[in-house]
């Protein structure tokens, strides 16, 4: 959960369990968002010698002991430990990747996933039903968490938590992070959890069946089989499942309500309403012409934004407090209307109705970054220029619509640089 800004768990990999004879569970591939907010483990590990990493160590065990960390613990979760080269050449190597939504919601919720999830609701049936009772987080979110951040167990990563996270925090970003990560990694080997050979994950630390960060473990992992562990490295998926929901709950999951509807705009529709800030109720905005997408106003699921992932010429949703409570996982948009979708398609929901610009270029990195140093200039964007259209640039390209008589969606397109160009 939460690779990108590391606030929450971390995002990427999974497994489906055990055998019983359900249909039988087909591989189905991750799917990748930017990479700021991946927690692939697909990475070669190439450990190398490193005599600076080696220093850092020694001076790190010094502060790990220091903060209640025994010296046995410490030792043996270090033993063959080296500096890895290809966790930092994943990290750094971030934010040059771009990946359209509907891309992303096409592996998302592709038939393979959409069939192995109901397999797995199916085969973990009381497990998943048991959780959903004592949370109340309902059972069809907790799946599609499990089936988008290791493709149900199958894929949850087998790189050494503890030598990625050393690595990170000797030459990586964000070494103050990563060292506090690392230090709750060597609490959870102490508290008996996890030996520390078994400690595996993705490149940035993401552990188990639905990729908890060491901080993340520590503050909201349960044992939920009894056994006095909270193993989410088992193949055994129950305690990783429940502690995916016990954080959802912990975050103020609301039961029954949706993370989102799609809806259909009217025409003519205020573009500057489509803004996370701006909160009605279903009925305030049916008075606005917004409606579901079977032409009846929405139900009274709560007060709702409306969120046009795509711009103004892609698929529209309402989205409510779940959909906040789900981001807590993953600041992605991408990656919360993947889990809300797959969700509902495992519930047995269907397609979007409406259509993505499919064929619209994205603006590459560079361009990206152009888009924001103009709008710096002419006094739209007062943040950094580093390439990520996060919720000030979104504003600053509204405005600047707004300025030139675009309909502000606040969208990063190939014509909005043009018209930036124009200036």
């Amino acid at each position: 959960m939460k690779l990108a800004r590391f606030t929450g768990i971390l995002a990427t990999t999974i497994t489906l369990m055990s055998g019983c004879a359900l249909a039988q569970i087909t591989a189905s591939p991750i799917p990748e968002l930017r990479p700021a907010v991946s927690g692939d483990s697909r990475v070669i590990q190439a450990s190398v010698p490193n005599t600076g990493f080696d220093r850092w160590i020694d001076g790190f065990r010094q502060r790990a002991l220091s903060q209640g960390i025994s010296a046995g613990v410490f030792d043996a979760a270090f033993r063959g430990v080296s500096y890895n080269r290809g966790v930092i050449e994943k990290d750094r190597n971030q934010s040059e990747y771009t990946k359209q939504i509907w891309d992303y919601l096409d592996s998302a919720a592709s038939p393979t996933r959409v069939e192995n999830g109901r397999a797995a609701l199916q085969k973990h049936a009381r497990t998943l039903s048991a959780i959903e009772a004592r949370y109340g987080v309902d059972k069809e979110i907790v799946a599609a968490i499990w089936g988008l951040e290791s493709a149900y167990g199958e894929r949850r990563g087998d790189i050494h938590v503890i030598e990625a996270l050393a690595t990170l925090a000797y030459d990586g970003r964000r070494g103050k992070f990563f060292e506090a990560q690392l230090i709750d990694a060597l609490k959870i080997v102490q508290s008996g959890d996890v030996p520390p050979g078994r400690m595996t994950g993705s490149w940035a630390g993401a552990m188990g069946h639905t990729q908890f960060i060491p901080s993340s473990f520590m503050a909201y992992a349960v044992d939920f089989t009894g056994d006095g562990r909270r193993d989410i490295w088992a193949d055994d998926p129950t305690d990783a499942l429940a502690s995916t929901a016990a954080y959802l709950a912990r975050f103020g999951w609301v039961k029954g309500q949706p993370w989102g509807v799609e809806v259909v705009l009217p025409r003519g529709f205020n573009y500057g309403l489509a803004s996370r800030k701006i909160l009605k109720s279903p009925a305030d905005w049916a008075a606005l012409g917004v409606r579901g997408i079977d032409g009846r106003p929405v139900p009274n699921y709560g007060a709702g934004s409306i969120l046009l992932p795509a711009g103004a010429q892609g698929v529209a949703f309402m989205i409510f407090k779940n959909f906040s409570v789900i981001e807590r996982y993953n600041v992605a948009d991408a990656y919360v209307i993947g889990v809300g979708h797959l969700a509902d398609r495992l519930r047995g929901g269907g397609e979007f109705k409406a259509s993505w610009p499919r064929g619209y270029k994205p603006l590459s990195f560079d361009e990206r970054m152009e888009m924001q140093q103009r709008l710096t200039r002419l006094g739209y964007l007062d943040d950094k220029v580093d390439g990520i259209v996060g919720p000030n640039t979104i504003d600053a390209i509204r405005a600047f619509q707004v300025a030139r008589g675009a309909a502000p969606d606040g969208y990063p397109s190939q014509e909005l640089l043009r018209l930036l160009k124009a200036q």
